[in-house]
């Protein structure tokens, strides 16, 4: 029984939301391979082979792997998957969109976002934006699976020494071109990555209202920003940056959450945070049955004097 884990990564480098996810495939019991499908992304391959738990790295290096299209790298797990009892992705963009189509492939039933491995065959995956965990059998003979990072504990990035095998690379689809990205920059530390989040809510007001309090604590704390749905639908901050079930699930070392009531679906995005810190002025907010600290204030007055005192 070995476990494929689909690699994302820059052709550099792997990204963080791998290792959780090199995590859960060693739980499903035997060998942890990696498939790094990528661009002259030799340097990516090698450092998946550092990864701690990985027995071997599988390298398809072609030009319709260079931005990671769904498609291609589809194709390119399909003609691995016959050696394999499960697959696994993490539940990213990517994983998202690529997940599904290896699953209607191999004609089996995707297992979406688990957040723990009973056994082989069985796992827990959150339903209800949360409220209720199920636990699904599957008795597909590979087991297309996506992982819910926040789940699991990130896989040591050094420390391994996996072979890194080449494996021929299908030819690109004729169908699909990648014509080009808008990426939005940041020096703050990704979200879905972030030891610490500051989020803001609707009762910031504006936009201009939400960078003027916002900003200032987050760069005291090194923090990356995040928003609630209703901020994002106002307009109030940008769309990347929003958490709950529709936006990016986060599970950060300390999430403080400003004027921010507590609906349901951002609930589910961030109630893994380790510490919550819960800034309102309705005492009866759902976000205070989450908090781990909960401060009864106005924001405008009690954010900015938090930013003195730190």
């Amino acid at each position: 029984m070995t476990a494929l884990v689909i690699a994302e990564h820059d052709n550099t480098s792997i990204k963080g939301a791998t290792l959780n996810t090199v995590t859960a495939a060693a739980a499903c019991g035997g060998d942890v391979h990696v498939l790094v499908a990528g661009h002259h992304a030799g340097a990516a391959a090698a450092a998946a082979a550092q990864i701690a738990g990985v027995a071997k790295v599988l390298h398809a290096d072609g030009e319709g792997f260079a931005h990671g299209l769904a498609e291609n790298i589809t194709a390119q797990i399909l003609t691995l998957a016959a050696s394999y009892s499960h697959i696994l992705l993490p539940a990213t963009a990517s994983g998202k969109n690529i997940g599904p189509r290896v699953a209607a492939r191999l004609d089996v039933a995707q297992i979406s976002e688990i957040t723990k491995v009973e056994s082989a065959d069985t796992f827990e995956r959150p339903i209800y934006a949360g409220n209720a965990i199920a636990t699904v059998q599957s008795a597909d003979a590979v087991k297309v699976i996506t992982v819910r990072t926040t789940g699991f504990d990130a896989a040591a990035a050094t420390g391994g020494s996996a072979t890194v095998e080449t494996v021929a690379a299908v030819a690109a689809s004729a169908k699909t071109t990648y014509l080009g990205s808008e990426i939005a920059k940041s020096d703050r530390p990704e979200l879905t990555a972030a030891k610490i989040i500051v989020s803001g809510g609707r009762a910031l007001g504006s936009s201009e209202k939400f960078n003027e309090v916002m900003t200032p604590l987050a760069d005291k704390l090194g923090a990356a920003i995040g928003a609630s749905r209703a901020a994002v639908d106002a307009g109030y901050a940008a769309n990347d940056l929003q958490v709950g079930q529709t936006g990016k699930i986060v599970a950060p070392q300390l999430y403080i959450a400003a004027g921010i009531s507590g609906a349901i679906q951002h609930l589910a995005g961030m109630k893994d945070s380790k510490v919550i810190v819960a800034i309102n002025k309705d005492p009866e907010a759902p976000i205070f049955s989450v908090a781990d600290y909960g401060l009864e204030a106005d924001l405008f007055a009690a954010v900015p004097e938090l930013v003195k005192a730190l």
